[in-house]
């Protein structure tokens, strides 16, 4: 299988750092996922019952994103990784996190992080 479903600039506001100022306030974390996933029976029927439900996974993160409090973002990246991969039965993703902001001289800093096994 070498589909993908996309999900681009996600935002979501989350307690994350290891500085006490970071523990105290939300941040906005930005996140790309690349998720595997047959589309043929969804492309075929046309119906969203066979199609990875991209609005059901944002939205997750999101709560996720909101519940939670990580100090490191490999941590917050791996629990969302398998979040996605165990609640919407993904067997493949590649993630991609950003922390706007986190270093004054640059855009952002993150992270790519890949999960599971991609089918040929």
């Amino acid at each position: 299988m070498t589909d993908t479903v996309l999900i681009t600039g996600l935002r979501l506001p989350t307690v994350i750092g290891v500085y006490d100022w970071e523990r105290e306030v939300r941040q906005e974390l930005r996140v790309d996922l690349e998720m595997a996933w047959n589309l043929d029976q969804a492309a075929a029927s046309d119906d969203v019952e066979f199609a990875l439900n991209y609005a059901a996974v944002s939205e997750r993160l999101i709560a996720f994103a909101r519940e939670s409090s990580f100090k490191l973002i490999e941590a917050f990246a791996d629990a969302a990784a398998s979040v996605v991969m165990n609640e919407f039965n993904v067997s493949w993703l590649k993630l991609r996190l950003a922390k706007p902001g986190a270093v004054a001289e640059a855009d952002w800093v993150g992270l790519t992080i890949e999960r599971g096994t991609r089918a040929p």
